[in-house]
Formats: C-alpha cells, structure tokens, sequence
C-alpha cells in the first residue's frame, strides 16, 4: 500500500466517478482503476461498488477511506512541518455554527500564516455536518455547542466519529435582538416576552430536529407561534432588525463583524450551554489549528 494509492482512492471516492477522478489528478483511467483494483486485492475488501453510472463506496469503503484521509492529512502535516516549513502553501479549514467569534479567530489565523499564498476555508454550516467534515478530515476544527438538550445524541456521534469535545465557555443563554426593538430597554428577558415576536432560528436541512438544532431552545421548548427559518448568518441578523426578531444564543457578538445594531440581553431560564471544539481522535493538530484555538480563547475571554 502506498500513499499514491490512497489518494487515488480518495479521489475517486470525491468525484464518484473514475473517469473524471482520472482527469482531475491527471492519471489514465487505466493506471488509476488497476491501482485501486490492486489496493483492494491487498487489503482484501471492495472500496468501491462499479456499474455504469459511476463508483459508490461499500460499507467497508467508508471505514477504509476514514483511515486513508487519516493518513494524507498526517502525510501532509509531516511534509509541512519539516520538508518546507516556511514557504509552503498553507492549507487550513474550519466547520463551525454560526459565531463571530469563531470568524475573529479564523482571521487571527491568515493575518498570522497567511502571506502570499494559501487556501483556506471557513465553513458556517449545520451541525451535522460540522461533526462529518470533521470526522473525514474536510475540516480540521469544529465548532459547536451541547447542552442538557442534545448532550446524548451530540455526545454519540462525536464517539462514534472517533472525535472529541474540548470545553471553551459553559454560559447561560441568551438572546439577541435589535437595538430598536421593543424589547431592548429591558435588562433582562423572559420567555414570554418574546412570545409576540418572530423566533429566528438555522435550518439544519436532513437533520432539522431538535438535537441538531444551533439554538440551545427551540420552538418545541417554550410556547413559540412564529417561526422563521434560515441558512446564513447576514439573513438572520437582517430579519432580527426588520421584524423585531429574536434569536437564543450565547450572548457574545462582535459588533466590529456584526455591526451596532445586533444587542444581546440574558434570557431568564435556566438552562446553559457549552461551547467548544471539535478534533479528530489522535490526530497531530497542524499550527494553523493550534493557533486557531488560542485564538478562540482569547475571543471568548479565556485567558492563557
């Protein structure tokens, strides 16, 4: 088994179709299906599933393709840090919900590494899907929360993605609403109070349930008639000032991304949420990522 032979894997595995594999890492299609055809006499398992729209992975596929991209990352995690440590191309990605401070860190990192040239990227994407960029090494970090809520179904699939939970901040929740809502004057906020207002909340596609959901209360929680449901960030903060809209969170905003007009008031309940990161099991963290972590704890005040 070589390193060649995983990538060629991995990228069949990407484009989920050998011909365009082919092309795309500039390999006959001949060389490239007897190499993976010689991989999997090795190892003894079929990768992939043939027919004539394409490849799919088997189940033993997926497992061996989670190992392979273990590996390519060390691989090149290696290469970076002692082939040529200085004037490589630094490559970095980070899967997070939707937190300013996780984007103030994500700058820390390329005003730090990122020179003349890099590839990096920033994804404010669902939960579920935080966890499976994570888990196939799409993503080196994750960012997200627990609560009583989620804690079991959360706690599970981080085990079973052989990943772990690092703590950044337990803190109780809040909500953020405009500065010109009618809600803005008081100190603190109830559940009721919000009751005439639309409750802002992230779609999480496939896995729209609760447990998934980037708000530690949901609609489910409390008494809740209006509902708006939406995908990115600017939206929600658009319609939080448009409609007098709110939406449950940690509390901490950063008014240089966001703006002045986002304000954030402690919501009066009892429940908490945990916000931390998310890393593959035993696997070496590259420096952009060790930074990106102290990064996030000095954005959420945790001193070093």
């Amino acid at each position: 088994m070589t390193l060649q032979q995983l990538k060629y894997v991995v990228a069949v595995a990407d484009f989920k179709n050998i011909t365009e594999a082919s092309r795309k890492i500039f390999v006959s299609q001949p060389s490239l299906t007897a190499s993976i055809r010689e991989l999997e006499d090795e190892m003894g398992i079929k990768i992939f599933s043939r027919s004539n729209k394409g490849v799919t992975v088997t189940n033993d596929g997926e497992q061996f393709l989670s190992y392979a991209r273990q590996i390519l990352e060390q691989a090149t995690l290696l290469e970076e840090r002692y082939k040529n440590p200085k004037g490589g191309n630094p490559i970095f990605s980070v899967s997070c919900q939707h937190y300013s401070f996780a984007v103030n860190a994500f700058v820390d990192v390329i005003r730090e590494f990122g020179g003349n040239k890099y590839d990096f990227t920033l994804r404010e994407t669902q939960t579920h899907e935080i966890i499976e960029d994570v888990a196939h090494l799409k993503s080196e970090v994750g960012v997200l929360y627990i609560s009583s809520k989620n804690e079991d179904v959360i706690s599970k699939l981080i085990r079973k993605n052989n990943l772990v939970f690092e703590s950044l901040f337990t803190t109780n929740l809040n909500v953020f609403i405009s500065k010109s809502s009618p809600l803005a004057e008081k100190p603190f906020i109830s559940l009721s109070d919000l009751a005439p207002y639309p409750f802002l909340s992230y779609e999480q596609g496939d896995f729209n349930s609760f447990y998934y959901a980037e708000e530690p209360l949901t609609e489910i929680d409390f008494n809740c008639p209006k509902v708006i449901k939406v995908r990115d960030r600017a939206t929600l903060f658009n319609l939080l000032i448009g409609l007098d809209g709110y939406t449950i969170c940690s509390g901490i905003i950063s008014h240089k991304l966001n703006g002045a007009d986002i304000i954030s008031r402690p919501l009066m309940v009892e429940d908490k949420m945990t916000v931390g990161i998310v890393t593959k099991k035993g696997i070496a963290l590259s420096r952009y990522a060790e930074m990106y972590i102290n990064s996030l704890k000095k954005h959420v005040g945790i001193k070093s």
